[in-house]
């Protein structure tokens, strides 16, 4: 049975622009140098709304899962100088305090955070060094912006093995960046990476908050889609399985996260992050969460370094009052796969044009001059390419999507490897590479249809769309019959 996440059969090859990237680099060194600001980012804010407390905690979990998320990659490891976001109170944090304490804020501005999930630290300290739990090798890297103007989070997956220059070490991996220079030089070369982008905070999550925070929440219920078999001693890690819907306790959702033993490794693996976020949106829903909010923040104060103030992290939290969960939008680092011919390492290579796209789409970053990304005509949409994918009970719902869109004028469209293993009851229409502006126009022509803003679509797709039961109803009388 084939992996139905994503399909890295279509993935594009090319030359890796590096003409583009020495002239982006020489012009961002000719820049002066960004200086990280630690200006207050919380302003006071009065609120009596106890009756959206729960969607306070829903959303404050998902951003609290979204760092958590980053740190489940590794064995359970006893942290030598826990770190206490919530001041020096031992034991789980009661309820009144946390409302006494965290309601009173409110974001007063944008706010980009760098989120890295670390590897377990086998290194011994040095003579006379303090042992570092956090110094390792980022397992996973997120770039998260909360928006207060347009009540929003976006979140960009930046895989492990990006291919980018770090200061006095030269060209590697983007995950050894904190294991060369901490959290400082991580935010230096995600800056630089993505078009100057600011960087206002860092969180570090060290190895055994993911386990413990799904399993405080009760498990998540995924859909794995193909049987994952993998042992680590190293790293103490064994994951065993076996496809089909379930809910996952909290070695077993780690396992369905870290897995990487497919062609598709470390960008499956992302992808499978989002499809567990969304996992846990569902599970929030549940009103019995509010009474687990304890221990909760009790996981959290034992795994978290982080730059950022107990009012700040308690805004952030708070941040859900305003946003609906459908304001969540993921993305992942546009790119692909190096080849053997290209590097002795195996790399993903960034796209230039759409991380452009990517960072002025979901976090208001220009391009360089000379770079801009153009607002495009619906004609120019007409070459995108869209792998249509059938989740319905018809085995020809994907033909009759095919010919309804080249009547369309879309050309470049393509069935996908595998039927989609769970039937939908509504068509989704999914921008991969985080381009909304293709995807809000073919949804206006899709009626009654889903837009996700995630990247759990076919690799070798600008957009994927997978055919719900809707569109069994709701067919344009145009389409021929099947």
């Amino acid at each position: 049975m084939a992996d139905n996440t994503l399909n890295s059969a279509n993935v594009k090859k090319g030359a890796f622009p590096t003409k583009r990237q020495s002239k982006r680099r020489a012009a961002s060194e000719s820049r002066a140098s960004r200086q990280h600001k630690t200006s207050k980012i919380v302003q006071p804010q009065r609120t009596n709304r106890m009756d959206k407390v729960f969607r306070w905690l829903t959303w404050g979990v998902i951003f609290s899962f979204a760092m958590t998320l980053s740190a489940g990659l590794g064995a359970t490891l006893a942290l030598v100088a826990p770190v206490r976001l919530l001041g020096d109170k031992d034991g789980p944090v009661s309820l009144p305090e946390l409302f006494q304490g965290g309601l009173r804020y409110g974001i007063s501005r944008p706010v980009n955070i760098i989120v890295m999930g670390v590897d377990l630290n086998l290194e011994e300290p040095e003579e006379g060094e303090v042992f570092d739990p956090f110094k390792s090798r980022s397992d996973t890297m997120l770039l998260v912006r909360l928006n207060p103007g347009e009540d929003r989070v976006s979140i960009l997956s930046i895989p492990r093995d990006t291919r980018v220059e770090i200061p006095d070490v030269g060209i590697t991996k983007i995950n050894s960046a904190n294991w060369w220079g901490g959290p400082d030089l991580v935010t230096e070369v995600v800056s630089k990476t993505l078009n100057d982008v600011q960087i206002d905070r860092y969180v570090r999550v060290s190895t055994g908050a993911f386990r413990e925070l799904v399993d405080v929440v009760g498990g998540v219920e995924v859909y794995v889609p193909i049987a994952m078999q993998y042992e680590d001693q190293t790293q103490k890690l064994k994951i065993d399985l076996q496809p089909g819907l379930q809910e996952l306790n909290g070695e077993e959702a780690e396992g369905f996260v870290r897995f990487r033993n497919n062609n598709l490794g470390d960008i499956g693996r992302a992808q499978r992050q989002q499809i567990l976020l969304k996992a846990l949106q569902k599970k929030m829903a549940n009103p019995t969460m509010l009474t687990r909010l304890p221990q909760i923040l009790s996981v959290l104060q034992k795994h978290i370094d982080s730059n950022l103030s107990v009012g700040e992290m308690l805004a952030l939290m708070q941040f859900g009052l305003q946003v609906d969960s459908d304001q969540l939008q993921m993305v992942l680092l546009p790119g692909r796969f190096s080849g053997p011919e290209e590097y002795e390492l195996s790399f993903w290579l960034m796209d230039l044009v759409g991380m452009d796209r990517v960072m002025q789409t979901y976090f208001e970053v220009s391009p360089p001059v000379g770079y801009e990304v153009a607002t495009r005509d619906p004609s120019e949409f007409k070459d995108i390419r869209i792998v249509v994918q059938n989740a319905t009970d018809d085995p020809e719902g994907d033909s009759v999507m095919i010919e309804y869109l080249q009547t369309q004028g879309f050309y470049n469209v393509h069935y996908a490897d595998e039927d989609w293993p769970q039937p939908l009851s509504k068509t989704q229409v999914i921008p991969q590479w985080g381009d909304l502006e293709s995807a809000e126009y073919l949804q206006t022509l899709l009626e009654e249809s889903q837009l996700l803003a995630n990247s759990t679509g076919d690799l070798g797709s600008d957009l994927t769309i997978r055919v719900g039961q809707d569109w069994l109803r709701n067919q344009p009388s145009n389409v021929p019959d099947s």
